[in-house]
């Protein structure tokens, strides 16, 4: 189905869910447990929920006495695999209030370039979903390299969602909503919607930002969420503490439509189009 606002959201066939390291690492650990409840509760609604989760470096740097994120490939390898144990140990523990499982995908950048590998992700996630096991995907930071990378789980969530045909994807941030320009700047005002096709030139959305414990901002997600409404996917953009109301479709963070024109992949990943489009 293709949601023409966010409040098709709350009762959406399959959603994914994006959540970046800030969100739930160090001193935010505890949001694990308000974004599991949140899930919990569309899943309890039938909603099939994909959660793709970034934080595994970030979850690993306090064990490890790194002092901060490292810069090596090899130490961020290395991180990545103590730290992706650790995060699906917290979800998995969060989740058992609910008698929910998860289940760990990690995905690299050649996975979803590949037709073979893509159609047995799919195919896998599919399964997954069908067994109502909640699938907890993350980049298989342990043997990607910088030239076969995703860029930003953003944009991982968004090839998700399009290789799973799911209905809404909801892009979690710090903030609320996105804004006009940097939100601590003089005359940022919040946005609302984005139709298809709007001309966001007139934005400041800024770069990417490095921050001490991942990558992302708001220009990542404007990519990701354009990327997701050209292949008929809804797309909604809020703060993690926000993600009950944003499951429940309710009035917030900024929405940006789908292309009426396309509707997300079928279950075989057959594109289907309106007809006469």
């Amino acid at each position: 189905m293709t949601l023409r606002d966010r409040a098709g959201i709350e009762g959406a066939r399959r959603i994914v869910v994006k959540v970046g390291s800030s969100s739930i690492s160090g001193d935010a650990a505890f949001r694990i447990d308000t974004i599991v409840a949140a899930i919990a509760q569309a899943h309890a609604r039938g909603t099939e929920v994909v959660l793709v989760s970034s934080g595994a470096i970030a979850t690993a740097i306090p064990f490890l006495d790194l002092g901060g994120r490292p810069n090596d490939l090899a130490t961020q390898q290395a991180a990545a695999a103590v730290g992706q144990n650790v995060l699906m140990w917290r979800y998995q523990t969060s989740l058992d209030r609910f008698t929910i499982l998860a289940g760990q995908v990690l995905l690299t950048a050649g996975d979803l370039e590949n037709p073979t590998h893509r159609s047995n992700a799919r195919r896998a996630l599919d399964r997954l979903l069908g067994l109502r096991i909640l699938p907890i995907v993350n980049e298989n930071d342990t043997v990607a390299t910088h030239e076969i990378r995703f860029g930003d789980n953003d944009r991982l969530a968004a090839l998700v969602a399009v290789l799973i045909g799911a209905d809404g994807l909801v892009l979690l941030s710090d903030i609320e909503s996105l804004y006009t320009r940097p939100p601590d700047e003089p005359g940022a005002l919040p946005i609302d919607t984005v139709e298809f096709g709007d001309d966001l030139a007139g934005f400041e959305f800024g770069s990417v930002v490095v921050n001490s414990v991942g990558t992302g901002g708001a220009a990542t997600k404007v990519s990701a969420a354009r990327l997701a409404a050209a292949s008929g996917i809804g797309v909604l953009v809020t703060s993690a503490d926000l993600i009950a109301e944003a499951l429940a479709g309710e009035q917030i963070g900024t929405w940006f439509a789908p292309d009426p024109t396309v509707q997300p992949l079928t279950a075989t990943g057959v594109l289907r189009t309106t007809p006469g489009a």
